[in-house]
């Protein structure tokens, strides 16, 4: 390492954060006199400007950088891309709402100089930690993201929800190609993508008080964990865009039958009523995939509705192929469950495979384990 190089960079995923900035970086200078750091903030496009606090800051500090992300949104990968960017030995990752205590970032740097550590947790679920910062409501969800959390047996720590660590760059980069990307916390990702168990020590912290900014927590980033939750319970073989796909076309069919009752008890004719709910199941399908399934490549404005259209006649030649299979297995072998199953079967591959690459056109970014694309745009000196 250059003596002029970084010892640290502290990767800072951004949306809405523009207060915060300032005093943040403020922060970090009387925390960390006497190393040689930087920080890199990533920002998904935020609509207050706050890359441009961040870019007027770096013009006046070297050690400031900034990512913008161009259409890319969520916290997981946010902080894969600033890791990627860093030179740095070491790395830290936290939130830019001045929760995390930045005093506690020397220590952990001195942890991972000694050795024999991968990754220091800064927890709020050790003795001398708490979660005071967090509204009841919050306080509650995280409670249950750690329960399950630590039902794989990989996860030892108290609080693998942290969102403020410390990790080897070498560590980091060992698990990057197994790393789903998803939702708001990469340390469960990390822990449970690295190819060996890594090496972890928790150290106290307290939630502080969040001033300014919102939470980013949301109900489609709650089902980003559920994602990341089943993707490390498939393993690699099934993609999980074919378990996710699966599920939702389960939930499609509760709402068939819920669209199906509700216009028969309106008084529409069977085959009416039939027709609507099946188009109200293949709405709902979309929604949910584009929203779940395919949301790395998820549509928006125009291509949305192209999108909607294109599922529309993919799932109908998918209904041609499932009762024509049906029919000729049942005419070969009168199994009523079995001519069912096949027909079936048949339809939602060829939904899954169509709609994947028509709907979707996801073919050529189907690769896992990929490296931030280039559409980050880094701040120029």
């Amino acid at each position: 390492m250059n003596a002029g190089s970084p010892e640290l960079t502290v990767v800072v995923p951004t949306r809405n954060e523009r207060d915060n900035i300032t005093p943040l970086l403020a922060r970090l200078r009387g925390a960390l006199g006497g190393i040689r750091w930087e920080v890199i903030f990533v920002d998904d496009d935020s609509p207050d400007r706050t890359a441009e606090v961040v870019r007027e800051l770096g013009v006046q500090d070297v050690r400031v950088r900034l990512i913008e992300r161009l259409g890319e949104r969520g916290l997981a990968s946010a902080c894969v891309a600033g890791v990627a960017a860093s030179a740095a030995p070491q790395v830290a990752v936290m939130d830019a709402d001045l929760q995390h205590d930045v005093r506690l970032l020397p220590q952990m740097l001195r942890r991972l100089q000694a050795g024999g550590l991968d990754v220091v947790v800064a927890s709020r679920y050790v003795a001398g930690g708490s979660l005071r910062g967090l509204p009841p409501r919050r306080a509650r969800l995280s409670r249950l993201a750690v329960h399950l959390a630590r039902a794989f047996p990989r996860v030892r720590l108290a609080d693998p929800m942290s969102g403020f660590f410390a990790i080897r760059r070498a560590a980091f980069d060992a698990a990057l190609p197994r790393l789903s990307q998803l939702g708001f916390k990469i340390l469960l990702d990390l822990l449970l993508s690295a190819p060996r168990p890594l090496r972890c020590v928790e150290i106290p912290y307290q939630l502080a008080q969040r001033h300014h900014g919102a939470s980013k927590l949301d109900t489609p980033t709650l089902l980003q964990f559920a994602v990341l939750l089943t993707e490390k319970l498939a393993g690699r073989f099934i993609p999980l865009s074919l378990v996710l796909f699966v599920c939702v076309g389960g939930s499609g069919l509760l709402v068939h039958v819920a669209a199906l009752y509700v216009l028969v008890s309106a008084g529409a004719v069977f085959a009416t009523a039939q027709s609507g709910a099946v188009l109200a199941a293949m709405t709902s399908n979309f929604l949910l995939n584009n929203l779940v399934t395919y949301r790395d490549l998820r549509l928006r404005g125009w291509r949305w509705l192209r999108g909607l259209v294109s599922f529309y006649a993919v799932c109908c030649v998918g209904a041609v192929a499932n009762v024509s299979l049906a029919s000729l297995v049942y005419r070969a072998t009168p199994r009523w469950w079995l001519a069912g199953l096949s027909g079936a079967a048949l339809g939602a591959a060829w939904n899954y495979l169509a709609s994947r690459g028509l709907t979707w056109q996801s073919w050529p970014r189907a690769a896992r384990g990929r490296r931030p694309q280039a559409s980050a745009r880094p701040t120029r000196r």
